[in-house]
């Protein structure tokens, strides 16, 4: 595929951003489907505030026309200091001069500077006329813009504010055109080392060819946005539709083959994407950009600095566009800031660049996990306790440290992201099942797995790493490049023994995995630098023995004076080694050779000072420290000697990095199959994870049905707390009943059941064993929970607001996919209303198909049985035990399940008692009580 950097200037329009596709809008919100008038330029429709110091812009004023008549227009170019006389209410200026039959453009005159700062007129219509007011997305029915004029291009060297976007075509109505636009933001490129543009300074934006046919029908424009660092594979999608005022979010954790990310946007079918301009470095475009344009070769892409994306500023956004019905999604997107920053970018484009601005509150906005799977927002996330513990942050008693068990970075990255976002496709599941099954079968293909996924290191960073190059040449950037080079040999070598595991494998899965290491580029890149690095180099723990790993990585004779810098860093080595040993013999001490990255090479003893003469070291030692009986210590000569040594280091780094970057240059083609290699790697290593959790307790594979049935099913995390297995319980929901209410008194094990069935949910949809004697899972698409009690001060919500928020975002997102866990709703209020609000709750809930159980104090519910028929009563046992010689009775909290509803009372005075309360305020409660309960009962008669 040709890169849109590289293509020749015929088929490029630097700076037209409404490109034949993409005709002008006018101002206002877009939500008309009907055909628009064309804008007022410069009118007092859109008076949008320039950022200082960005120039102006004159544009064509009233009097242009299709007749080619001309507003004389002068303005300064960016950082220029002319004054503008405008005929007519024009806001920007363009130097440009032409006659154009356009109805929107108008013919202006005027200077501007060239490439070069000299001003440079040049002649040629402005790319925003249109023959008739249509919309951008070119659908069948409308006229394509009509462009007439020659075929020149020019340059303008912009300040920090400016943009440009790249446009394609190859059809015969198009005419090549560049343009460099200037705008009241600052987007775009600084320019890079081996940027050959006619554009100097320019963002990049790209549209394939055919751009109007083949995005007849799509009208979203989509902001995307990667983690970077130990965050790269964790997206961010905005959208927006042309047709309709909703804003649509995505985050989602992805793999380096980013098929997540391919999905949602062929659902989301763009007209135009957004990306950070740090995302298509010519020269060195990120694999995520790579794939996007080699997926989507007719659509548009335009990229911004990456400052826009501004996950602060996009939560703004949504405070202030989000309709007031819809305002719940801020529960949940305020900790999705990756999404939130690429709104942030989205909607900025759209204000400045697109001429378009929203009325506050007009949006619709919702949040939407990626395609297959499971959708769990970071408040249930917290309540299931799935990646951290609610009391102690470092604590492992979580889901995630139930099942982690990975040897790898990447598998524990990757468990990670499956327990946030389960799947929901049962054929992937299951092929995950049936791998799980076989590792537990088969005992050596388990053990002879672990042991080879135990030796690779952290693949995606490495290949992350690799692919980068520096900006400029420093000992550390040569140092690194020669350890990931002897890192990428390291894995390379494992991928033999990994394929001779995986030979004999059943699982279609397995078989996948094993017939993509089959791919020979492994072997030629393997080749490729056994041709230049020594065969015995290897990666190997100790600062000192990987810096000698490194220094004689490559092989003799390939440079000649990197052997000999070698050499040279041989001698003072062996010389700092003899200069110790003669210290030892001159003051008779135990003194040996150490070596730290922070020191470099240093003394080391270990005696005690008092059996030394005097009680102190010669004098000729300095620097000394002391850790127990062992003494750290240098000379005078030895750190002259290290200067040398890194001296010589820095040599050979040099020398050794240049030969490494030639042949990593000839790697670079080959290296997309070391992308599969690490998937490979990570999803084997978090399956035989899942297949090591089932040794440690008896888990059974879940089946998918209808129907949730766990028989005999326990708390996995609770198992792991009290290192014994916890009282198991059954679950039956069905369409038929498929809301249930549970009571029971406090204590009494109704948080703990309700956390357990969501917990099992998520493992048996990420392909993990569950916790159970035998269990069936109908698919749910999302989870909900209503569970913690707290407050929350910073959005000044009290503990009955924050239930209220909740459920509200419950009531708002539910489908009859759903998995909905309530916990004490309307307790942080009186009664009466508490009552009143739980009722008309479960009402609407029993609307829906979904899967809800509903955990309750107010037994007053448990009467909707006689009125639904698909309602469920189920309670925790209590045991009253009367001790000999006492005269009350204590209670024993059973855990266990049964039918009906609970026939407790005053169960909140029998766990004050366990509690320690003093005798005299349990007394007084009981007599309160009492009187209580008979004055109601009198207002009853």
């Amino acid at each position: 595929m040709s890169r849109p950097w590289a293509r020749p200037p015929s088929h490029s329009r630097p700076g037209n951003f409404l490109t034949p596709a993409r005709s002008a809008r006018p101002p206002g919100p877009r939500c008309r489907s009907e055909p628009r008038p064309p804008p007022v330029w410069g009118s007092a429709q859109r008076a949008l505030a320039f950022p200082a110091g960005c120039g102006s812009w004159s544009g064509p004023g009233p009097g242009s026309g299709p007749g080619g008549s001309s507003s004389p227009v002068s303005g300064p170019g960016p950082g220029g200091s002319s004054p503008v006389s405008v005929l007519g209410p024009a806001r920007w200026s363009s130097p440009v001069s032409g006659p154009g039959p356009a109805r929107w453009s108008s013919p202006v005159s005027g200077p501007g500077p060239g490439p070069g700062g000299s001003s440079s007129p040049v002649s040629g219509p402005l790319r925003w006329s249109s023959s008739s007011p249509s919309p951008r997305g070119g659908a069948p029915g409308r006229e394509r813009d009509s462009y007439f004029g020659d075929k020149s291009s020019f340059a303008e060297n912009t300040s920090a504010f400016n943009f440009t976007s790249v446009a394609s075509s190859s059809s015969a109505r198009d005419g090549s055109f560049a343009q460099t636009i200037k705008t009241p933001l600052a987007f775009g490129n600084p320019p890079r080392s081996g940027y050959r543009s006619k554009t100097p300074q320019m963002g990049h934006s790209a549209t394939s060819s055919s751009a109007v046919s083949a995005h007849a029908g799509a009208s979203a424009i989509v902001a995307l946005v990667e983690g970077r660092g130990l965050a790269r594979g964790e997206i961010g999608i905005a959208s927006i539709e042309e047709r309709s005022p909703q804003l649509v979010l995505s985050q989602f954790s992805d793999s380096t083959t980013y098929t997540k990310v391919i999905t949602k946007l062929k659902i989301l079918a763009p007209l135009e994407i957004i990306m950070s301009n740090t995302a298509c470095v010519v020269g060195n475009p990120t694999k995520l950009f790579t794939l996007i344009t080699e997926n989507f070769k007719n659509v548009t892409f335009t990229t911004i600095q990456r400052k826009y994306f501004n996950e602060t500023k996009g939560l703004e956004y949504i405070e202030q566009l989000c309709a007031a019905e819809l305002s719940t999604v801020l529960m949940e997107v305020q900790s999705k800031y990756y999404s939130l920053a690429a709104v942030a970018a989205l909607l900025k484009y759209m204000e400045f660049i697109q001429n378009s601005v929203y009325a506050p509150k007009s949006l619709k906005v919702c949040f939407q996990g990626s395609e297959k799977t499971v959708m769990i927002d970071s408040s249930s996330a917290q309540n299931l306790e799935l990646l951290v513990n609610n009391h102690d942050y470092r604590s492992g008693h979580t889901l995630f440290g139930v099942l982690n068990y990975t040897k790898t970075p990447g598998g524990s990255r990757r468990l990670r992201s499956n327990i946030l976002e389960p799947l929901t496709d049962v054929e992937t599941i299951n092929m995950r099942l049936d791998c799980v099954e076989e590792l537990l079968q088969e005992e050596e293909l388990f053990f002879g797995l672990q042991s080879v996924i135990s030796k690779f290191l952290d693949t995606e960073q490495l290949l992350s790493v690799l692919v980068q190059i520096p900006k400029q040449e420093t000992v550390k950037a040569s140092e690194s490049k020669i350890t990931n080079l002897i890192y990428l040999k390291h894995t390379l070598e494992l991928v033999d023994p990994l394929k001779a595991v995986l030979k004999k494998c059943n699982t279609p899965l397995l078989k996948a995995y094993y017939s993509s290491l089959e791919d020979n580029r492994f072997g030629k890149i393997l080749e490729k630098i056994k041709t230049v690095v020594n065969d015995d180099v290897r990666y190997v723990k100790g600062c000192l023995n990987m810096r000698t790993q490194k220094c004689y990585a490559v092989k003799a004779n390939i440079n000649e004076f990197l052997d000999i810098a070698r050499r040279t860093y041989a001698e003072i080595v062996d010389d700092i080694a003899g200069m110790i040993m003669q210290l030892a013999e001159k003051y008779a001490l135990p003194l040996k050779t150490s070596f730290s990255s922070a020191r470099g090479f240093f003394i080391q003893m270990n005696l005690d000072c008092a059996l030394l003469p005097g009680g102190q070291l010669p004098s000729e030692f300095i620097k000394i420290t002391k850790m127990k009986n062992t003494y750290s210590f240098t000379s005078a000569d030895l750190i002259k000697m290290n200067e040398r040594c890194q001296e010589s280091l820095r040599e050979i780094y040099h020398m050794t990095y240049m030969v490494v970057c030639q042949l990593l240059g000839e790697i670079y083609p080959l290296v997309h199959c070391l992308y599969k290699l690490s998937d490979v790697v990570s999803m084997l290593d978090m399956l035989l994870s899942f297949a090591h959790v089932c040794t440690l307790s008896d888990y059974v594979r879940p089946e998918f049905t209808d129907t949730l049935a766990i028989k005999q099913g326990w708390h996995p995390i609770l198992e792991k707390i009290s290192m014994e297995k916890p009282v198991a319980n059954n679950t039956y929901i069905t369409e038929g009943s498929n809301f249930v209410i549970v009571t029971g008194p406090n204590m009494s094990g109704k948080s703990t059941y309700l956390k357990q069935i969501a917990l099992c949910q998520i493992m048996a949809q990420i392909g993990s064993f569950v916790p159970a004697e035998y269990s069936s899972f109908r698919i749910t698409e999302q989870i909900f929970t209503r569970i913690s009690m707290g407050d929350d001060i910073e959005t000044n919500s009290s503990t009955f607001m924050k239930e209220m928020k909740e459920i509200a975002y419950i009531v708002h997102n539910a489908n009859d996919r759903s998995l909905i866990l309530i916990d004490e709703l309307g307790r942080g209020t009186n009664p009466e209303e508490g009552v009143g609000i739980c009722y008309a709750v479960c009402e609407y809930l029993l609307s829906l198909k979904a899967f809800t159980l509903f955990a309750t104090h107010f037994l007053e519910l448990c009467e909707m049985d006689l009125l639904f028929p698909n309602v469920e009563n189920i309670h925790f046992e209590v045991e009253h035990v009367r001790s000999p010689g006492r005269s009350r009775e204590s209670v024993t909290y059973t855990h266990k399940l049964s039918k009906g509803q609970t026939e407790e009372k005053n169960y909140g005075i029998q766990a004050a008692e366990v509690s320690s309360l003093p005798p005299s305020i349990i007394s007084e409660a009981k007599e309160i009580r009492v009187q209580i309960t008979r004055q109601l009962m009198g207002e009853q008669r």
